[in-house]
């Protein structure tokens, strides 16, 4: 009886996850994320290696994820995993407002269609201060 119900869980997780893992690719792709980032960067050569890299990345973080582990690691390696998210969360944000043409419709909505750098660096600034703010009020050491 134990047997069917681990079978069973293993069954759910393995769809689950399955599933989650397609939409995050559906959406990268939908995006256009990784051909648009070796576009910008001038190495279309080395598509493949962005694209491993996403899929080791993801596979990692969720492998990670599952088995609930802390780790005691320097401040200093911390700053460059927290720096290596935070630039994936940008550009993830980023993409998806690109492809939406947010900034030019909330432009023309408040009347500042000729201001749209000064749009983009108060959110920049913004997103910037609000997640120091939160790091160093709000995150138990």
């Amino acid at each position: 009886m134990m047997t069917i119900e681990v079978l069973f869980m293993a069954f759910v997780g393995l769809a689950g996850g399955l599933a989650v893992g397609s939409g995050f690719v559906a959406f990268l792709t939908v995006l256009g994320i990784i051909p648009r980032l070796t576009q910008l960067t001038k190495t279309m050569k080395m598509i493949h290696y962005y694209e491993w890299a996403v899929i080791f990345g993801a596979v990692t973080g969720g492998w990670l994820g599952l088995r609930g582990e802390s780790f005691s690691w320097t401040p200093y390696l911390l700053i460059f995993i927290g720096l290596g998210s935070g630039i994936f969360t940008g550009m993830l944000a980023a993409a998806l407002t690109e492809v939406l043409n947010v900034f030019p419709i909330l432009a023309k909505r408040i009347g500042i269609d000729d201001r749209i750098v000064y749009l983009l660096m108060a959110i920049v600034f913004g997103k910037v201060l609000g997640s120091l703010f939160h790091w160093m009020y709000f995150v138990d050491q």
